[in-house]
């Protein structure tokens, strides 16, 4: 008698749907705000496990896409008078072109040389926006409460973030099993193992590596630019926090590096693990490590 398999993806995105709406049939603020960060956590991770637990290339400032895709929406937003939903789609395009311009000369590189560039790469971003009086400069770029009143208030605005972070995590999901399972996949893992023996057999490194690097730029500018409309407030410090690049990489280890599921895993667990230690007082300097 053959055992009966569900099939993984749609297995997912229905376990994951049903945490989005629990929240909001129950009422439950709290528990929306936990899974709105566990939602944008996965995100982070399974966009970061493209490029890492596919490709081999450890990205150490892969947060500055999340700081790109929040200040460009949030321009978009602020000064433009665009709606979140267009200003979030616009504000990846950019972050996928300068993933795509840095990624030609980066990619190049190969173990720890790639991993401080990309560190070089955040740093230099940070301090770029810290001086573009576009941007708001040190201080940043903050919303008028009245922004929220086209949403239907604050709380509606906040509960759009919430859907929107749940899809694009769904969508990071989808394209992360995709890629897994296509040649494309393959050649990113042939990559991965070996860069010079996969030469040898016909695949040309570059085009795939830049194609990795770009998909997983777009999904962090997405997660940044809802992040940051929900917070309505948004600063270079905040928007380009090394901690949180390296966080991400901690979860894809803690679920398993180059898995579809590895990244929610780790997510998850690590989220509870830092929640967990914050709420119990004889542990709560032990967070500190996280």
């Amino acid at each position: 008698m053959k055992r009966m398999r569900v099939p993984f993806l749609p297995a997912i995105v229905a376990l994951l749907a049903v945490l989005a709406a629990f929240p909001i049939l129950t009422n439950n603020p709290s528990m929306r705000e936990e899974l709105f960060l566990v939602f944008m956590l996965v995100t982070l991770a399974s966009s970061i496990n493209i490029i890492m637990g596919y490709t081999g290339y450890v990205s150490f400032g892969h947060i500055v896409f999340f700081g790109l895709g929040g200040y460009f929406a949030f321009y978009l937003m602020q000064i433009q008078g665009w709606h979140f939903i267009p200003s979030l789609i616009v504000a990846a395009i950019p972050s996928a072109v300068i993933a795509a311009l840095i990624g030609f000369p980066i990619l190049r590189l190969r173990g720890a040389y790639f991993a401080l560039a990309t560190v070089g790469i955040n740093e230099a971003m940070r301090v770029v926006f810290n001086n573009w009086d576009l941007f708001g400069g040190a201080v940043g770029m903050f919303f008028n409460f009245s922004v929220y009143t086209q949403y239907g208030g604050a709380k509606a605005a906040s509960e759009l973030a919430y859907y929107t972070m749940t899809v694009v995590a769904i969508a990071t999901i989808t394209v992360s099993y995709l890629i897994k399972r296509s040649k494309f996949g393959l050649a990113l893992m042939a990559i991965r193992e070996d860069q010079d023996v996969a030469m040898i057999v016909g695949i040309r490194p570059s085009r795939p590596k830049i194609a990795a690097y770009v998909i997983s730029a777009v999904f962090p500018a997405m997660a940044g630019a809802t992040f940051f409309f929900k917070n309505g407030i948004i600063e270079p410090g905040h928007a380009f926090e090394l901690l949180r690049s390296i966080e991400s990489l901690v979860m894809v280890v803690l679920g398993g590096i180059g898995t579809v599921a590895g990244p929610i895993v780790g997510a998850a667990a690590y989220e509870w693990l830092r929640g967990f230690l914050i709420t119990n007082p004889a542990l709560a300097n032990f967070q500190l490590f996280l």
